[in-house]
């Protein structure tokens, strides 16, 4: 049978834009879902004494409701483990879940896992969970210490309509100045473009890919 299918509506580009530095780690992603009450025991059930495998991390009490906390990476759940985590953020996640509900609040929680011992390692002596939506965490302006690693957002460089300029001065000031998520960093990756009526990301990064005249300027 042949439906009818809408072409779907197309955004205008000069619209609100946020520019944040793309930081070069491994996409993550906190997961805290609140448990009805009358599935709590099933939920503990299936943690501690179940046969298959649960993905639930903790479960933690907080204002009198009652939350799942899990972790992932960009293609799988993710628990602590040699061969089941990615670079120690399950194990994070689980050893400071009450942190991290009080702080975040329910909902999935996306970011980068960086700093020490991931991809450019930043110069960091610690690893850091920048999270991508800057408007949802605007709060947590300094970074918070988690357990052994900084919870923060990722940089913004710019806000406004969209603007070609801002894109290159924002490029230019990492490629001469570098990172702004870790400061002296002198090899930052480069931007991420969010655009607020699309809701679609746009990246640039300051390699042979994406070159350009903030090289010149």
């Amino acid at each position: 049978m042949i439906e009818f299918k809408q072409y779907g509506k197309t955004s205008r580009l000069f619209r609100d834009v946020v520019i944040t530095e793309k930081i070069d780690g491994t996409n993550s992603a906190v997961i805290i879902e609140k448990v009805e009450p009358t599935t709590l025991i099933q939920t503990l059930w299936n943690k501690y004494f179940g046969k298959s495998e649960s993905f639930v991390l903790s479960v933690v009490e907080h204002e009198g409701e009652f939350y799942n906390v899990a972790a992932q990476s960009r293609n799988r759940l993710i628990v602590p483990g040699k061969t089941t985590d990615n670079y120690g953020f399950a194990r994070w996640v689980q050893a400071n879940a009450e942190q991290l509900v009080t702080l975040l609040g329910g909902g999935r929680h996306y970011g980068e896992w960086w700093g020490q011992g991931i991809a450019r390692k930043y110069d960091m002596q610690r690893k850091s969970f920048s999270l991508f939506n800057t408007h949802k965490h605007r709060s947590l302006v300094v970074a918070e210490l988690v357990g052994d690693a900084y919870l923060t957002v990722v940089p913004t460089l710019y806000e406004g309509e969209f603007n070609q300029d801002a894109i290159f001065n924002a490029m230019h000031n990492l490629f001469e100045f570098g990172s702004v998520a870790s400061p002296g960093f002198k090899k930052p990756e480069g931007i991420c473009i969010f655009h607020e009526q699309s809701k679609q990301v746009f990246k640039v990064t300051l390699d042979n890919q994406d070159k350009g005249k903030w090289e010149l300027v």
